[in-house]
Formats: structure tokens, C-alpha cells, sequence
């Protein structure tokens, strides 16, 4: 008994605090990427990103970094725990968004300057295919079952459908000006994009062979607030396909809509322009990047409140989290 009691003691002293989220914001102006502590909030670290940081995604396994470097003209790697720099990755020029297949194979990077798709493999570090796309790139999103990659193209104000398979495009649909960004519903059955300009999210339902209608539009009202601000642009439904969050950029808010009835529930006051979210691994909290008060807010999904904000680099621009 004395054994057993010495044996649980000893680990007890050894095993340690469990180790705690993180969440990585790149930081456009100031070149870095900002390590904050999912649980205490408290900013672990800063790194250097590369030139202008924009796009940020992790691996399926939550162990490797993914930058678009969009000056250096490549996609910038690194350890998330040891924030090494590992090698990079081709990308074309200008890389802005992308978008990392389930399976972490495959990246998908809009270059905005070349009006491209660049299909990158991300284990040879070899350039798959070059799609070229309407005119100024940006958004990007992938169906649940990795078959189609959604492209939103800034100028030409279209939604583009590539098939995963052979690189082509099945499906053109038109939005309104300046789409930004793509979210699918995590069954796959629709689809939101979000026009920065036209200050709207277009809503299009899902068929089985992957093909996009237009059901409807969301637009946004503040009091107070004029119209030309509230800019649609990084957009995240919850996993259960209930609610729908919208950054509005220079409104300064998070837009909380219902899904099913596509009606805007609540406003969220956050930071000052508002740009690209993400939700921490269980959905309870919802971060956003702020690129004028250099920092990110942090909301409480289920009181759908703002609780803090955390001060990172210049202009930070986007976020990805970990557990």
C-alpha cells in the first residue's frame, strides 16, 4: 500500500499542467505571428512571419504552421511548438488565402496579382496546378468531402467551383462586388460567401453532386453605423450548421445570424476593423482580428459577448487556433 501511495505521489509531482491551446494571428504590417495562450489569454510569444503574413492554417494534426508570406511570393512553415521554420512552400505570386485539404496533402492558395489557383503538395513541396480564375483571387473554402474548392474572385464578384479531381472549373456564380470569403456547412449542404463591398452574404444551397443555387441573400443594419461600413468579410458557421458569425470590417461588429432562417440575431462589438475569425477547437470561444486596434477580441459563443481583447502585432489580419 505504501508502494502504491509512493508510485501515484511521484506522478502527481511529474506529470505537470496540461498544456493549454493556442492561437497563432498573423500580423500584416509588423511581419510577425503573435502565440496567444487559449486559456489565460496572455500572449506566449511573437516570431517573425515572413514579408505581409496574411493566410494562416495548420496542418490536420494541429503540428505545423502554414503562412502566406504574400511578399516573399511563398508559404512560410513552422513547428507550433518550437516555432522553427521549417521549409517553405511554393506558392505562386502573391498568395493571400488558401485553403488545407483534410487530409493536409493538398494546399490551395488564391494568388491575387496572377489570377490563379495554385494547387501546392505540401509533402513534396512541388507545384501541382495553376487554375486560373476571375480577376483578383482572395476567398477560399473546401466542401466537407474535399471534392470541390471554392474560389471568390474580388473583381469579377464571382464564386468559382473547382473540382478537386481534375482542376477544372464546374461552376461560376455570380455575388455581389468584392466577394472576400467562402463557409461551407459542415454537412456540405450550403454554402455562404460574403461580399465586402456589396455589404451582403450570398446563401446557396448544396446538391449531392456538389452543385451551387442561390437561395438567398443576408444583409446587415446597425443603428448608428452607416451602410457603406458594414463590409462583409471572414465568415464561420458553428459545427452544428445553427449560427452564422460575420465580420463587418470598418463596423466595427460581429454580425450573429441564424443559418436556417438566414434572419441577423445580434451585433457584436469588437475591435476596429474587424477582418478573419476562427473558433477555438470545442467552439467556445470565437476569436477575431482587429487591423486597426492591433488586436483580437475574444467572444463567448454560447452568451454571444464579447469577454476580452488581447493586444498582438500591427495590423493583424488572420487567426487559426489549436488545442
Amino acid at each position: 500500500m505504501k508502494q502504491l501511495l509512493l508510485i501515484v505521489a511521484c506522478a502527481a509531482l511529474t506529470s505537470g499542467p496540461a498544456i493549454a491551446g493556442k492561437a497563432f494571428v498573423s500580423n500584416e504590417r509588423s511581419n510577425t505571428i503573435t502565440v496567444v495562450d487559449t486559456e489565460t489569454w496572455e500572449v506566449i510569444t511573437e516570431f517573425p512571419g515572413g514579408n505581409r503574413p496574411r493566410g494562416i492554417t495548420v496542418s490536420p494534426d494541429g503540428k505545423t504552421l502554414y503562412v502566406c508570406a504574400s511578399d516573399d511570393n511563398i508559404i512560410r512553415v513552422f513547428d507550433t511548438e518550437t516555432y522553427e521554420e521549417l521549409p517553405s512552400l511554393p506558392s505562386g505570386p502573391d498568395p493571400e488565402l488558401f485553403i488545407l485539404e483534410p487530409s493536409g496533402k493538398r494546399l490551395y492558395i488564391a494568388n491575387e496579382d496572377d489570377n490563379l489557383v495554385t494547387v501546392t503538395d505540401t509533402e513534396t513541396r512541388t507545384i501541382l496546378a495553376e487554375v486560373p480564375v476571375g480577376v483578383e483571387p482572395e476567398g477560399m473554402g473546401m466542401s466537407p468531402d474535399a471534392k470541390f474548392v471554392v474560389n471568390t474572385s474580388e473583381t469579377t464578384n464571382m464564386a468559382h467551383f473547382i473540382s478537386t479531381e481534375d482542376y477544372s472549373i464546374k461552376h461560376n456564380i455570380l455575388v455581389d462586388q468584392r466577394p472576400r470569403y467562402a463557409q461551407y456547412t459542415a454537412d456540405g449542404k450550403r454554402l455562404f460567401v460574403t461580399s465586402e463591398i456589396g455589404g451582403t452574404v450570398s446563401v446557396m444551397d448544396i446538391a449531392e453532386d456538389g452543385a451551387p443555387t442561390v437561395v438567398g441573400k443576408i444583409g446587415f443594419e446597425v443603428p448608428g453605423v452607416q451602410p457603406e461600413w458594414l463590409q462583409p468579410v471572414g465568415a464561420k458557421v458553428t459545427s452544428d450548421g445553427k449560427r452564422l458569425f460575420v465580420a463587418l470590417g470598418p463596423a466595427n461588429r460581429v454580425a450573429v445570424v441564424d443559418a436556417q432562417s438566414l434572419e441577423v440575431q445580434d451585433y457584436i462589438l469588437v475591435g476596429q476593423r474587424v477582418w478573419q475569425l476562427d473558433f477555438t477547437p470545442d467552439e467556445k470561444y470565437l476569436l477575431t482580428t482587429n487591423g486597426n486596434s492591433n488586436d483580437i477580441t475574444i467572444i463567448d459563443v454560447a452568451a454571444e459577448k464579447a469577454i476580452k481583447s488581447v493586444q498582438v502585432g500591427q495590423q493583424p489580419w488572420g487567426v487559426v487556433t489549436i488545442d
